[in-house]
């Protein structure tokens, strides 16, 4: 099937730390050809690159549960603009959010599956490419926080960024020989109460270099640059999770992820 190519070009609202002057990205639509067993066969995604000639270090991007949406796409600008190759592999690739998205809550919880085929093939694309450095970071929001702090060990990523990443029962099993873990979380979320605290302490009995932070007026998805959901998926997910974007708070944790990237991968 003919790869279906949409090119967006744009300038980045948030300011990266790595540049003077905001740069010009590209984001497109591709299709990966994963060579990694178990893999989605029509694994689709999308691509963000920096200007010029690179070389630049790789991050892996794992979306939340609503896929790829402009907030995911912003996302993907920003750390480009930052200077990093962004891929996001679509996880929902093979029939939807509506047909996959049970299953791949499922791969999480088991730690195997298609979805971390997906993620791993994703890696293998970036490490290829002769204008990545060869170091490689995984960030994950909602859903993909948990993908991104269950990678951070034996996955092959320098560093990781879990956003409101769910934290799995067996965590000290689940981050031992991990890589440097830079989490931010949302103390209105209800749904992970205690779990910044947690991971924050887990983190430092391993020894593992980390930056975990708990914002008091954010709630879940809260760096997300436009609500998420529709209007009545919205409206509940406010009540249960403050669910939505807290621009204050989105600023600090982009400058703590920017700064933890760049000490890290660069």
């Amino acid at each position: 099937m003919a790869p279906h190519t949409f090119e967006d070009t744009v300038s980045c609202r948030a300011p990266p730390l790595t540049y003077d002057q905001p740069m010009t990205v590209s984001v497109v639509d591709i299709e990966l050809n994963p060579t990694t067993t178990g893999a989605s066969l029509e694994l689709r995604g999308i691509l963000a690159v920096p200007e010029g000639v690179g070389p630049w270090p790789g991050v892996v991007m794992v979306h939340e549960v609503f896929g790829i949406d402009e907030s995911m796409r912003a996302a993907a600008r920003r750390l480009a603009e930052a200077g990093y190759i962004a891929l996001m592999p679509d996880l929902f690739s093979m029939g939807g959010a509506r047909r996959c998205l049970t299953r791949t809550f499922r791969d999480l919880s088991a730690g195997t599956g298609r979805a971390f085929a997906d993620i791993e093939a994703a890696r293998q694309q970036l490490a290829a490419r002769p204008d990545c450095t060869g170091r490689i970071g995984v960030i994950g929001f909602c859903m993909g926080g948990g993908f991104a702090l269950v990678t951070a060990a034996g996955h092959g990523f320098d560093a990781s960024s879990v956003n409101y990443g769910r934290l799995p029962k067996d965590l000290e099993t689940v981050i031992e020989g991990a890589c440097p873990i830079v989490g931010s979380y949302g103390a209105k979320d209800k749904s992970l109460k205690g779990a910044a605290a947690k991971l924050d302490s887990v983190l430092m009995t391993a020894g593992i270099p980390h930056d975990v932070k708990e914002y008091p007026d954010a709630g879940h998805a809260f760096l997300n640059s436009a609500p998420a959901g529709n209007a009545v998926t919205r409206a509940l997910m406010k009540r249960i999770l403050g669910l939505g974007p807290e621009p204050e708070a989105a600023a600090d944790a982009w400058a703590r992820i920017d700064a933890f990237f760049g000490e890290h991968l660069r």
